[in-house]
């Protein structure tokens, strides 16, 4: 077994909505971002590769490549599993997330991006936490100029 930990942000721009845990979250912001910017699958694919020592997210989809202009992350996110499975058999057991973000307020949308993330991994719903967090108005993030997330993961050979 390892673990592995991952951390993303975003510029929040004037917008329609942002994507977050592959959930379309309508709001008066859009996300700054070569992909669909959703912080939550990156934070993610991040500490999926982490854990398995192949790098990080950047490394395996630089935004100098067009191929992942406006890509949904997750694409990304299936990407990274099948590398995992490449480089050994890894398989995801569980994950431990964190958005920050001032607003909009993420609660009611948390139990579609728990069970859009347990489908895409493969576990049980039972296996994926996602929590949401404000800064109180500190920083750029309390400003609402970014969203950031952290994510924690346990990956084992299958």
């Amino acid at each position: 077994m390892r673990i592995g930990q991952g951390v993303d942000f975003h510029r929040l721009i004037p917008g329609e909505g942002i994507t977050v845990g592959g959930v379309e979250i309508p709001c008066e912001f859009g996300v700054e971002a070569h992909s669909d910017g959703d912080v939550l699958i990156h934070a993610l694919c991040d500490a999926l590769l982490g854990a398995a020592a192949l790098g990080d997210l950047g490394g395996h989809f630089p935004d100098s490549d067009e191929r992942y202009r406006d890509v949904a992350s997750t694409r990304l996110l299936n990407e990274v599993l099948r590398a995992l499975q490449n480089a050994g058999t890894w398989k995801p057991v569980n994950v431990d997330s964190t958005v920050v973000l001032e607003r909009p307020k993420l609660a009611e949308h948390i139990p579609a991006m728990r069970a859009h993330l347990a489908e895409a991994l493969g576990v049980g719903l039972d296996s994926v936490s996602v929590k949401a967090t404000r800064t109180e108005g500190l920083g750029a993030l309390g400003r609402s100029e970014g969203i950031g997330a952290f994510c924690s993961v346990l990956i084992e050979r299958g």
